[in-house]
């Protein structure tokens, strides 16, 4: 019985001696420790995956020193662009109109104001940082090509133009939102014969907000003339080009020139635009962080 008491006793010491020197092998410097930065502390940044709206993203971040982006990197960079990212920030790419979604899981999303403004976020409230009023990225007026002048075109077009859309993206947006629009009308194109346009109806596709809502009052407008604007809403980037050019609607409403540049260029369509109406400025909205500090502390360095 003694030599089995002395047994148990010999292991309970030998495991203590082990606990022991594992505590004491550990210290402040070791980079497994969780005071220290880790994989599991690395900032996440979510982006769009689109070409043009991640390189918007990118190089918002690279304005604020958070990345460098390798000399040239343009409308169409992507996160294999970024030439220094000394805070080793993972981008995680989403289609844009998901990006609100993903706040919660990440630290910071870079978000294009439309779809901000969708999930029932103020740009002008809740954005940590935006973009200037950059007018190559500007929202077009777009149609198939060869239908640059028809009556259909310059009368939509004239509508949105008006004095009463500034207005209205002046008002309701408050600076989310800003009409770039430098010679407003009164809604109407006099070369347009809005007599033969009475009873007929234009289609065009476009984003739930703003666009949707920015078509109503160019709607109202139309309606004084007896011309129906039938307004149909889409939450993706791709099928309202794909319904111009198969000839389904007359034209759309929710993309900037630089995106439309890049989409003729992948799907060999023939889409061009007719009229830059407002631009969004892009923000970068804070998820598990709530201020830019982590990211401009250490940028400022």
């Amino acid at each position: 019985m003694k030599k089995v008491l002395a047994s148990v006793l010999v292991l309970a010491l030998a495991l203590s001696a082990v606990f022991a020197f594992a505590s004491c092998g550990k210290n402040d410097s070791d980079p497994t420790d969780s005071a220290s930065p880790s994989s599991k502390d690395k900032l996440v940044i979510a982006v769009p995956n689109d070409t043009t709206n991640e390189a918007r993203a990118l190089m918002l971040l690279d304005s604020l020193g958070v990345i460098k982006l390798k000399e040239g990197a343009g409308i169409t960079a992507t996160k294999l662009d970024i030439a220094e990212n000394p805070l080793n920030i993972e981008f995680k790419e989403a289609e844009a109109a998901q990006l609100p979604n993903l706040l919660k899981d990440v630290d910071y999303a870079v978000i294009n104001s439309n779809y901000a403004i969708d999930a029932g976020i103020d740009p002008t409230k809740s954005a940590l940082k935006q973009e200037g009023s950059a007018s190559a990225y500007a929202n077009i007026l777009a149609v198939k090509e060869g239908n640059e002048k028809t009556a259909k075109t310059l009368a939509l077009k004239a509508a949105l133009e008006s004095k009463n859309v500034a207005d209205y993206i002046t008002s309701k947006y408050n600076g989310s939102v800003v009409s770039v629009v430098d010679k407003t009308n009164d809604g109407y194109d006099a070369s347009v014969d809005y007599d033969s346009l009475k009873g007929q109806t234009i289609t065009v596709a476009a984003s739930p907000a703003p666009h949707a809502e920015i078509l109503a009052i160019a709607k109202d407008i139309l309606a004084k003339k007896d011309i129906t604007l039938d307004i149909k809403e889409y939450t993706d980037y791709i099928i309202p080009n794909k319904v111009v050019e198969s000839g389904e609607v007359d034209a759309n409403y929710f993309q900037h020139a630089p995106y439309l540049d890049n989409f003729n260029a992948e799907n060999n369509t023939h889409i061009v635009s007719v009229g830059a109406i407002h631009v969004e400025p892009m923000g970068i909205y804070g998820g598990k962080q709530t201020t830019l500090d982590p990211l401009t502390a250490s940028a400022a360095k």
